[in-house]
């Protein structure tokens, strides 16, 4: 079995409490739960360790069903590295995996983990046909001496803190609301890849990121940004969407970096994306789409520079 035989690569020094999921977007909800992990590691004098999966669940148990994602898996271990844990163990999620039952999983993670305690959220489940829900891993719990303990969510304006309820928000392009729930600007991560050349004919140019199909993207419109090359900082302007003007259908995540001129092809970018200005239209001329970028630079640099 796969999940076995990377389980048995792991050789913990001490045993260990746990907390298992997926992580999308390491939000304020995640970083709550693992911050009550790592109390209970350092109180019970254990290590602390993140379970998480190389793909979601719902690619294999709902293939139909297009899931974007906040973060990809790179993304999500920086982010939970940053969270202090002791281990990260990355899982794959396969139809093997969703065929096991809570105490077949249980069991694997007691085996090769060492595990002595287990954090979970109230909704969380585990196991085959989500069988595993905490009331049965206390009770698996009692048998295979682990122990179980429940974190309450965390609500923030009356909303509980979620990767679905940050996808809805992106959709909405409220990133406010994504700050208030992930707890730090969204951000889009890519190469700079050849794109029309129309912003530099337009006396804007721009760096076309090169964004996987399965990321998670704000609702079509222009953006004030922060672009990060080389970790520095730079204010810039980010379009997303399928440039109606000129005829596009393919959506595309284009940066203007404001005063930069250099080389940008083949690098590495960064996008915090911070407000939305307006949404994406057809504008009637070029000439108009030129005013129409200026206002939205002259607009974007006073949000970023609210002094």
């Amino acid at each position: 079995m796969q999940v076995e035989e990377e389980l048995a690569k792991l050789l913990p020094k001490k045993d260990m409490v746990l907390t298992i999921g997926v992580f999308d977007g390491v939000h304020l909800g995640h970083k709550y739960l693992i911050s009550q992990l790592m109390e209970h590691a350092r109180q019970e004098e254990l290590l602390g360790g993140v379970v998480t999966f190389r793909q979601h669940p719902q690619e294999v148990l709902s293939p139909r069903t297009k899931l974007p994602f906040l973060t990809d898996l790179g993304q999500r271990t920086n982010l939970l590295k940053n969270e202090g844990v002791d281990a990260i163990i990355t899982l794959s999620f396969t139809g093997e995996v969703a065929q096991l039952s809570a105490s077949q999983f249980v069991s694997l993670l007691k085996r090769y983990l060492r595990m002595r305690g287990l954090l979970i959220g109230p909704d969380f489940a585990l196991g085959r046909d989500r069988e595993g829900k905490p009331d049965v891993l206390r009770r698996l719990g009692q048998d295979m001496n682990f122990s179980v303990t429940v974190i309450p969510h965390i609500i923030i304006n009356g909303e509980i803190v979620s990767s679905t309820a940050i996808r809805k928000a992106l959709a909405d392009g409220d990133m406010k609301r994504v700050l208030n729930l992930i707890g730090r600007p969204f951000s889009l991560h890519g190469r700079v890849i050849t794109g029309t050349g129309r912003g530099l004919g337009l006396g804007f140019p721009t760096a076309n990121l090169n964004i996987g199909p399965k990321q998670a993207l704000p609702a079509e419109g222009v953006y004030a940004t922060q672009a990060y090359i080389d970790d520095k900082a730079y204010q810039s302007m980010t379009n997303i969407g399928k440039r109606p003007t000129f005829g596009g259908n393919q959506r595309t995540v284009e940066v203007h970096i404001l005063d930069y001129g250099n080389e940008l092809y083949g690098r590495r970018l960064k996008i915090d994306i911070i407000k939305r200005l307006r949404g994406e239209r057809q504008f009637d001329s070029i000439e108009e789409l030129k005013k129409q970028i200026a206002e939205d630079v002259k607009q974007g640099r006073a949000i970023l520079n609210p002094g």
